[in-house]
């Protein structure tokens, strides 16, 4: 199967190495220090203490991926979020009408542009919840093995089978969910657990539950998430090795003293002392954050439908204005206090007689 990988991270790196790793033409779209690596040494990628070599071919831009009519059976879509908007016009130009796009992104709503532009038929959804880090440009390392691959249909009545089958006979563990929406809301609600606060605070995910005020902050934000999604019919389902229906009876039924002590250790086990995805572009300065695909939509959605998001609102609010530099990181580094008032402001605002609707 002919198959392009556009984003060639670290997630994008992982997919398609074990596809070529089991006899697809697999093409990768990377910056060219990284397709200069590939090309000349291959991709490597570490499992469990055994390590392979994968050939695929590297290019550094779509026209050159599809250069000479070249044509693919699936486009895999593994750039950031915020990345994803400007690849729909150069796909809508090259790719032909019967590639699938497979979307493998983080954030709510995110698919949807492709599903308007190419149709639901055509696209199938993705959320990998294995943890993939990069030791070099060409070199991968997958830092849980009981993790894996959800894929869901864009469209009802949609064959996703062959697309299930391919993965799982490249070794990548898959499992199938009927709604894309519900895959992409659970997925989101364990991305933003110790995520947006460990980036403002500029502490680890570990340090952050340490502290009372913030736990009791991430656990309102997570209510927050659930109200939204009890509002909007959207059912919270598991992930392969992520069981998001348990966080979520927890974070419903469990009293504080219960459920603290679980909490910090998910997120020890799962985090610990390794900083998040917002954090690292933010550190990155790379003007550009993926909250506004999670707290930020959050907020939105329940801006529409009258759900009180106030703390999924300022975590996104504030870690805009730190992307964007208009507040200086230093009024939040190391101050849980100055973001539980910021938090406690916003509420205000929002309850004032001539606040917002």
């Amino acid at each position: 199967m002919d198959i392009l990988v556009y984003g060639a991270g670290a997630v994008g790196g992982y997919l398609g190495g074990r596809l070529a790793q089991h006899g697809h033409q697999v093409t990768l779209i990377a910056r060219q220090v990284t397709a200069d690596l590939i090309n000349a040494n291959g991709l490597t990628i570490t499992e469990a203490g055994a390590t392979v070599r994968t050939r695929p071919t590297a290019v550094t831009s779509i026209a050159q991926a599809f250069m000479g009519g070249r044509s693919y059976d699936l486009i895999l879509l593994t750039m950031k979020a915020y990345d994803l908007a400007a690849a729909v016009d150069p796909l809508l130009a090259f790719a032909s009408s019967t590639a699938t796009i497979l979307p493998v992104q983080n954030g709510i709503d995110v698919e949807r542009p492709l599903i308007e532009q190419f149709g639901p038929a055509r696209v199938v959804v993705g959320a990998l919840t294995t943890p993939i880090s990069k030791e070099s440009g060409n070199s991968l390392i997958v830092e849980r093995s009981d993790r894996g691959l959800a894929l869901a249909p864009a469209a009802r009545g949609q064959n996703i089978k062959p697309w299930i089958q391919l993965m799982r006979q490249a070794g990548i563990p898959v499992k199938r969910v009927r709604d894309y929406e519900a895959m992409k809301w659970s997925k989101a609600l364990l991305n933003i657990i110790g995520n947006a606060t460990s980036a403002i605070l500029n502490r680890p995910p570990g340090v952050v539950y340490a502290s009372t005020a913030v736990f009791d902050l991430e656990m309102r934000m997570l209510r927050e998430t659930l109200a939204v999604m009890r509002e909007r019919r959207i059912r919270v389902v598991n992930l392969p090795g992520s069981p998001a229906r348990s966080l979520a009876r927890l974070l419903r039924w469990a009293p504080r003293f219960v459920l603290q002590p679980i909490m910090q250790g998910r997120v020890a086990r799962g985090r610990g002392d390794k900083m998040p995805s917002f954090y690292l572009d933010l550190a990155g300065g790379r003007g550009q954050s993926e909250v506004v695909y999670h707290n930020g939509a959050i907020a939105r959605a329940g801006e529409a439908d009258g759900v009180p998001t106030p703390v999924n609102a300022v975590l996104n609010d504030i870690l805009l204005q730190l992307t964007h530099e208009t507040v200086d990181w230093r009024e939040f580094d190391g101050q849980p206090g100055r973001l539980v008032q910021a938090v406690k402001a916003y509420a205000r605002k929002m309850a004032a007689p001539d606040g917002p609707a």
